[in-house]
């Protein structure tokens, strides 16, 4: 009876702990997906900006569409599936493999703006790590890389907190979102109510593309997507601008 007895404690205290660690994990997945997170984020559109200048996004429903289309098109295709290579770079601590895809991932990034939002949000991805001290010998690996793009660091502190991989795919997208369609509530602009419909509707699509994206293989990565490469361009030299892309 007493051996029972210790034996369901056991089971109690093993469950409690399975249970404690996965809560820990999703703590660590929604401070990493959080807008609180100090990276600058909240200060690009990604072109976003220059389709609402011309035209194309002027609503809800066009706003949830360009959203949509970029998960779809752009991230899908290329950004989720380097970036799940990124992690497992990380996990298998294979240095070589990290150095290959963020240097892939910086030489796909095809507009200045771009280019140099990756890189200002990875410098400051680095110095948050450094400071939150979460994994010396991490960041000091990370901080060897030049340039160091964003899904490089942010790949690392996943891999660290051992956040599930789709997970963290998962919330990677949902930030990146949430920060588009705030870009289209300041920009269009689009009321609270709407913006709340924009994410619901958004928010259905992101497992699939998570999904999708974890199945392509190296040759099928592509980064090509016009309309956002060509709403980038031009945001460069638009006249009247909140965002820095």
């Amino acid at each position: 009876m007493h051996t029972a007895a210790a034996t369901t404690i056991m089971s109690t205290d093993a469950a409690f702990e399975f249970e404690h660690g996965g809560q820990l994990e999703l703590s660590r997945l929604l401070q990493l997906s959080s807008t609180l997170l100090p990276v600058g984020a909240y200060s690009y559109s990604q072109g976003l900006e220059w389709a609402i200048e011309s035209g194309q996004v002027k609503d809800m429903n066009t706003a949830a569409r360009w959203i949509g289309d970029v998960i779809a098109i752009y991230l899908c295709r290329f950004e989720l599936p380097v970036l799940q290579r990124m992690r497992a770079a990380w996990d298998a601590d294979d240095t070589e493999s990290l150095r290959y895809w963020n240097n892939f991932y910086c030489a796909a990034r095809d507009t200045a703006e771009a280019r140099a939002e990756t890189l200002q949000m990875g410098y400051s991805m680095v110095r948050l790590l450094d400071g939150l001290e979460i994994d010396a010998g991490a960041v000091k690996t990370l901080s060897c890389f030049e340039p160091v793009s964003f899904p490089l660091a942010y790949a690392c502190a996943a891999s660290v907190w051992k956040i599930p991989t789709r997970s963290s795919l998962h919330a990677y997208v949902w930030s990146w979102a949430e920060n588009q369609v705030s870009a289209a509530m300041k920009a269009i602009p689009l009321g609270q109510l709407a913006g709340q419909r924009t994410l619901l509707e958004i928010g259905s699509k992101i497992p699939v593309a998570v999904n999708r994206a974890c199945e392509l293989r190296d040759d099928e990565l592509s980064n090509f997507a016009p309309g956002l490469s060509i709403a980038g361009s031009r945001h460069e030299t638009q006249y009247s601008r909140l965002f820095r892309s």
